[in-house]
């Protein structure tokens, strides 16, 4: 569907890529905004609500895999996360997906340890405790049981596979992004999760 509609110009296929969900200050926030001047007038914007009860359960898919894989009490299991601000070349959090899945995650009773290269600042203000912050995308795998990746940055989609699967503790990925095809992942020998893909 994707390849169909972004074939169309006036739409094009940048955006329309699957993943856990859209942040950031603005889109959230005009969808809802909409909503209400639907209300204002007694008007139902039945898109625009499908759209946001969507997102809301896009944010929450990672999570749903994690819990499928390991059970729902995920007490002392360790699990790393590349990527927090809502989209890349960005420290903005606002309504980051990452946020939603570092909360359902720590609840649940998994050990957190993350990285992103400009929002860790902004991401510590707002996660608190609840993660680990580390200053390079490999030193969280350390003993992880799960890699989360949670924002497509440039620098996460040519890492080193063999490094990754040495520091992990078992070579699983929860891809939130779709950054791997996973054929080739199942080839360097990772359990591979995407979204909107089947598991190869």
């Amino acid at each position: 569907m994707r390849f169909g509609i972004g074939s169309d110009k006036r739409i094009g296929p940048h955006f329309l890529y699957a993943g856990i969900g859209y942040g950031g200050s603005c889109f959230p926030k005009d969808v809802s905004a909409l909503i209400k001047i639907g209300k204002k007038y007694d008007h139902t914007l039945k898109i625009l609500h499908a759209v946001d009860e969507v997102n809301t359960q896009q944010r929450f898919r990672l999570v749903d895999k994690v819990v499928k894989k390991f059970g729902e009490d995920l007490s002392g299991l360790r699990f790393a996360i590349w990527g927090l601000s809502f989209k890349p070349k960005t420290d903005d959090m606002r309504e980051a997906p990452s946020l939603y899945t570092i909360d359902a995650l720590h609840e649940r009773g998994a050990q957190l340890h993350v990285y992103d290269p400009q929002a860790m600042e902004n991401a510590r203000s707002m996660v608190g405790d609840k993660a680990h912050f580390h200053d390079d995308y490999y030193t969280p795998l350390k003993d992880a049981d799960a890699l989360l990746i949670c924002t497509e940055w440039q620098e996460f989609r040519e890492p080193d596979f063999t490094r990754m699967k040495s520091l992990l503790k078992r070579p699983i990925l929860f891809d939130g992004r779709n950054l791997f095809e996973p054929e080739q992942m199942k080839e360097i020998g990772f359990e591979y999760f995407g979204i909107g893909r089947k598991t190869v």
